[in-house]
């Protein structure tokens, strides 16, 4: 099991509450950076550490550099969020953030479409090959 599942675990629960109150006062339907935008201080008033961009370290065939990423939101470091306004989720929503899982090594991931009426039904749940 992953050092971080269970407390990635715990904390989506956090982080849905946290959206679905951002969707209640918002509604559904907006750009996307206004939902990230809102949610980023919902989150930290739930005593929740986030970030949306971090130099990482990437390997291929020995070369090694840093880069810039740019996620949407990581939360308490161990639970990453895809944030998207879309009709569907698509599998390139997921593959994306599946990707970024991998490369910062976190155990459990999140697409919350703010498109939905009822956010619960745009939430998707993603979780790192072996991490559970």
């Amino acid at each position: 099991m992953h050092p971080l599942f269970a407390k990635a675990d715990k904390l989506s629960h956090t982080v849905i509450g946290a959206a679905i109150e951002v969707h209640r006062l918002k509604g559904p339907g907006l750009i996307e950076s206004i939902y990230e935008k809102c949610l980023l201080p919902e989150l930290e008033l739930r005593d929740i550490a986030v970030v949306n961009q971090r130099v990482v370290q990437i390997e291929y065939k020995g070369l090694v550099f840093d880069e810039p990423l740019r996620f949407d939101v990581l939360g308490d470091g161990c639970l990453m969020l895809e944030l998207t306004c879309v009709q569907n989720i698509l599998p390139i929503h997921k593959a994306q953030l599946l990707s970024y899982m991998k490369l910062l090594d976190i155990p459990i991931g999140l697409v919350i479409n703010f498109h939905k009426p009822k956010l619960a039904d745009g939430i998707s749940c993603m979780i790192l090959s072996g991490a559970n």
